[in-house]
Order: C-alpha cells, then structure tokens, then sequence
C-alpha cells in the first residue's frame, strides 16, 4: 500500500513540473503564451491516445474504452458550460480573466478520479510492471496538464509557486483514492477501462476546445501548427523511449 501511495504521490507532484519553465521566463507574451499553450495541447494529445487509451485498451475493450471518452469529453464540456453561468472569480481578477483558469482547475481536479483509481487497480492486478508503467504514463502525461493550468495563471501575474501549488492540487485525488482503489480492485476493476478513457476523452476536449482556439487567438496558424505537431512527437518519443 505504501507503494501504491508513493507512485499516485509522484504522479500528483509531477503535474507541478508544469510550471517550472516560468522560473527561466521573466514575463510571458501572448505569441509565447498561444505557442505554449499549443505544444501543451500536443503533448496532452498524445498522453491521451498513445498513454492512457493505449492502456485502457489493454485492460478492456474498444467500446468500453470509447464510452469513456465520450463521457470525459461531455464532462469536460458540462463543466465549461456551468462555470459561465457563475460570476466565480480567482485572486480578484475579472470574472473574464478567471474563467480559463478555473474551468481547467476544475476539469482537471476530477478528471484525476479516475486515474487514482486505475494507479491502485493497475498495482492490484499483480502485475507490478504495469502498476508501474500505469503511474509513470499518468504522471508524464500530467505534466503538459500542469503546464495548462500554469498558462493562464502566470499570464495574469500569479507566481511561480502559486503556479505549481494549483497544478498540483488538481492531481491530488490521485493519492487519496489509488490506496482504496488498490483494497477494492474487485469494486474498481472494471472501471480501468472506462476510466483511463474518461481522462483522455476529457483533455482530448480541452485540447481542441480551449488550447488550440487560444493558441490561434494568440500566434498564427502555422506557428499553433508546428507546436501541436511538436508537442505530440515529443511526448509520443518520450513514451515510447522510457517504455510506457
């Protein structure tokens, strides 16, 4: 069990990772900023399809895995729609300004309850190799999700360790639920699936929904082109070269 909190730990805590690249950066211009917010996007998009619904794929199947997604993608879709509706506001900025920040905040916040869930079934399956490779995929894929929740933030004057603090509150369901996940498998189990593909549904919407109109909002077309492109091989090399 120790194990299994250790890993959903690690994993909460690499979403801060996301915010680092603010400590070299003194001040973030909308053309940075949209060309970031793009290469996010591809990263994201490739966790989602080449980690989380590869996964998902391997412990369900294809109907299960796409049910999931469907759901993570009206979720995601849901979520932005109520948070419009409020007058919510984010270390007294306009309700305008706080609107991105807390719908991704939120977004993420649960869209990290499944994935808890699947660190602590996928240790409990016996298999240890794929507890593991399950932890490290949704710990590298939460980093490009950091640097989404970091964008915005930083954008509107918020610090660095602010920056981080947010992104890594967003992954902590991950350590409270992978332990009782891990004692229940038989509750959790067939809810991998479906679950890893909720998550890749939910920033599969994001990506397409919030990043990329504002990285095109921001830079141009060819410059949000070749970061998403950039951000997907990158994240697709990195997978494939640490074994996930």
């Amino acid at each position: 069990m120790l194990e299994v909190f250790l890993a959903a730990l690690v994993s909460d805590l690499a979403t801060g990772l996301g915010a680092l690249p603010f400590l070299f950066l003194t001040h973030v211009n909308e053309r940075w900023q949209g060309m970031a917010g793009a290469t996010a996007g591809g990263m994201m998009l490739s966790a989602s399809v080449f980690a989380l619904a590869d996964k998902a794929l391997h412990r369900g199947n294809a109907v299960e895995v796409i049910v999931g997604m469907l759901a993570g993608a009206a979720f995601f879709a849901v979520t932005a729609q109520l948070v419009e509706r409020q007058h919510w506001t984010l270390e007294n900025w306009s309700e305008a300004d706080s609107r991105r920040s807390i719908i991704r905040i939120a977004t993420m916040f649960v869209h990290s309850v499944p994935e808890g869930i699947a660190i602590g079934v996928g240790y409990a399956t016996g298999e240890l190799n794929f507890g593991l490779l399950l932890s490290a995929a949704i710990a590298v894929h939460n980093i490009p999700e950091g640097l989404a929740v970091a964008l915005p933030l930083r954008a509107h004057g918020a610090s660095v360790p602010k920056c981080a603090a947010y992104a890594v509150l967003t992954s902590v369901p991950q350590p409270i639920l992978a332990v009782p996940a891990f004692m229940l498998t038989s509750v959790f189990q067939p809810l991998v699936a479906p679950s890893l593909g909720f998550a890749g549904g939910a920033m599969i919407f994001l990506v397409m929904s919030e990043l990329i109109p504002e990285s095109l909002r921001a830079c141009t077309p060819r410059e949000t082109a070749w970061s998403v492109t950039i951000g997907l091989v990158g994240m697709l090399w990195f997978t494939a070269a640490v074994g996930l």
